[in-house]
């Protein structure tokens, strides 16, 4: 299988730190190579998106399923790799929901996304209220509790 990205994180962050995503703007700049504008016709009247980006800068060297605890807390419980969603995964794939700040030729201006400068991104799709789950959503206490500060 061979994906191509269809553009790159553009601004935001540069390095990893885990909490504090809210607010973190940055542009999807698609590939003009491969898109013109009429790809994101429409796209601005989403308030979100989902994107789909490759964690580049994990060595796959040091991706295992080993379980282990989550967000490297060595308090908690190990987890499986599926039950984490940090950015050591089998194919190192990321997924984001963001707000869509505004649509700028092929320049998407984002809030919340998760995703280093530079990441190359896969997939983007506008976020519908017809994916969210239908049923109550459950989670464990400890990825409540490690998770209140990522946004």
């Amino acid at each position: 299988m061979t994906l191509r990205p269809v553009g790159q994180v553009v601004g935001g962050r540069s390095e990893m730190f885990e909490d504090d995503w809210h607010d973190v703007r940055a542009v999807i700049r698609l590939d003009p190579e491969s898109f013109t504008a009429s790809a994101v016709l429409g796209l601005e009247d989403f308030s979100h998106l989902e994107v789909v980006f490759l964690f580049d800068r994990i060595d796959p060297a040091t991706v295992h399923s080993r379980p282990r605890p989550p967000r490297g807390n060595p308090s908690a419980a190990p987890v499986g790799v599926f039950a984490h969603r940090g950015p050591y995964r089998p194919n190192r794939l990321g997924l984001s929901r963001c707000r869509l700040l505004a649509v700028d030729g092929l320049n998407l201006h984002v809030a919340d996304l998760d995703a280093l400068a530079g990441s190359p991104v896969l997939d983007v799709k506008p976020y519908l209220v017809e994916f969210a789950p239908r049923h109550p959503v459950t989670q464990p206490r400890w990825a409540t509790r490690l998770m209140s500060p990522y946004y």
